[in-house]
């Protein structure tokens, strides 16, 4: 998080004279005397001008009594917010975000990151810097707890979601299971990746042993392959077919309720704006917002 430090205050100088010279005393005085003291008078019309200057342009530099932050946090400055989540999460957690910062007017939004869980949690243990992380299993968010032990992270599970076949509207191909892949070109996540490990997992017990044409580093990725056209077709999470309604049709394979993914989220490094953006992923209206997409809800919730 970054601080930015509010227009310093206005300053306005006195600029007061000792005591005013007689008439008779101006009308004496030298031709030397008066151009010293309009010298004099010139210099204190710039100092003057220079330091009304300095006092609006708001300088990190000058001195004097900063205004109170227009945030409420802790430590003065100007408060961001900046959320790690999987690629799944993307259009729910944007709207999220919208409603968190309608909440917070005086937070400075960070464009969220989105990729494969893996990758975040790399990313986090080589020296990024995030509020919020939110990953499509619990596997990766084990390995990111298990990394900064310091941190005492306690993820929350709020969401769920499970493996379909994508297929272009229309389902041209007429595919109705994973036995119809073989006949088709197709694409599947990482198995580092969750969507990747999940699809490993339904191949397993579907006894399927097709091979992808690729494998994908999110499952946004896998999802797009499908709408341009290069392949026939993708195990993707059911939301993302949702979100791409015009585009694709889902095909729920049989073993597909068997594999299910759990969503953790956690504050990371104490973060209090982070804490608070989970509160508002749990609360029922994330809840809402997340079911709109197509998400389930844990058990537990």
């Amino acid at each position: 998080m970054s601080t930015r430090r509010s227009p310093a205050r206005r300053r306005y100088a006195n600029n007061r004279s000792g005591s005013a010279a007689s008439p008779a005393r101006r009308a004496a005085a030298s031709p030397a005397r008066r151009a010293a003291a309009t010298w004099l008078a010139a210099a204190a019309i710039l100092a003057l001008t220079a330091a009304c200057s300095s006092g609006d342009s708001g300088d990190a530099g000058t001195s004097g009594d900063p205004e109170p932050s227009d945030t409420a946090g802790e430590g003065g400055g100007d408060q961001t917010l900046t959320v790690f989540a999987a690629a799944s999460l993307t259009e729910p957690m944007e709207d999220l975000l919208e409603m968190f910062a309608e909440d917070h007017p005086d937070v400075r939004i960070e464009p969220a990151v989105y990729d494969g869980s893996s990758t975040l949690v790399t990313q986090l243990t080589e020296g990024a810097q995030a509020d919020v992380l939110a990953t499509a299993n619990t596997s990766t968010m084990e390995d990111l707890v298990a990394a900064f032990p310091d941190q005492n992270l306690e993820p929350t599970l709020f969401a769920t979601n499970t493996l379909v076949i994508a297929v272009p509207e229309g389902n041209p191909l007429g595919i109705t299971s994973l036995a119809d892949l073989d006949e088709a070109t197709f694409v599947t996540c990482a198995p580092e990746v969750p969507c990747g490990a999940a699809a490993t997992e339904l191949f397993d017990l579907a006894g399927f042993g097709g091979e992808p044409v690729s494998l994908e580093q999110n499952v946004t990725a896998a999802a797009e392959r499908v709408v341009s056209g290069e392949v026939d077709a993708a195990l993707v999470y059911a939301t993302d077919v949702t979100s791409r309604e015009n585009e694709l049709e889902a095909v729920v394979p049989g073993e597909a309720a068997e594999v299910v993914n759990e969503y953790p989220i956690v504050a990371l490094q104490d973060s209090v704006l982070g804490q608070e953006l989970v509160d508002l992923v749990m609360s029922e209206d994330g809840m809402h917002v997340l079911v709109g997409y197509g998400f389930g809800v844990p058990e537990a919730q």
